[in-house]
């Protein structure tokens, strides 16, 4: 396993998420009481808040025993990280987009993780959006920074493995026109 640059640079991505998320959430704690609304910005479409959650996405399994919680939602979600870690500085495929997407969804994942096991009242979440009934959802379910490096880097990741499928595709089907010639 070779560690090179390439390689390691995007873990710059990781440590700004990390950062980011947590001096965000810092603030929110400090600045705004649990359960109010800090800021109403663009006529309320969005909104900066304070509130927590104990389950994961959607606030699902909030309500399960804590030991429960920390196993689903910290320790498991660790583990996958590690080894989300593992196979990326093994693999030598990944293009350099695909790196960079691939260290933003871990600084995502780990500054979540630090809520889960050092804050009691669970992940802290802030940015509260308009949905306009879409889904049946007036607001859309408020989330923070580490959520939303995770749900874009993860976007960036799923259409680069796309693209990257589509050109190789058609990398071997240029190929077998060009043997069958």
């Amino acid at each position: 396993m070779t560690l090179d640059r390439k390689k390691l640079l995007p873990f710059i991505l990781s440590a700004l998420v990390i950062i980011a998320d947590q001096v965000t959430k810092a603030l929110i704690v400090k600045m705004i009481p649990y359960g109010h609304i800090g800021v109403n910005l663009f006529d309320e479409l969005i909104r900066i808040v304070h509130v927590s959650n104990l389950g994961v996405a959607f606030s699902f399994g909030y309500n399960w025993p804590l030991v429960l919680r920390r196993i689903a939602f910290g320790i498991v979600p660790l583990v996958v990280i590690g080894l989300v870690v593992y196979v990326y500085l093994r693999n030598n495929s990944f293009n350099q987009l695909q790196r960079w997407a691939i260290a933003g969804i871990i600084g995502g994942g780990i500054g979540n993780i630090i809520d889960r096991f050092f804050r009691a009242e669970g992940v802290v979440d802030f940015i509260d959006v308009k949905f306009f009934g879409i889904f049946g959802l007036n607001r859309w379910p408020t989330f923070n920074v580490a959520d939303s490096a995770v749900v874009v880097c993860g976007i960036i990741l799923l259409v680069s493995f796309i693209v990257s499928t589509v050109q190789e595709s058609k990398q071997k089907k240029q190929q077998d026109e060009s043997k069958g010639e």
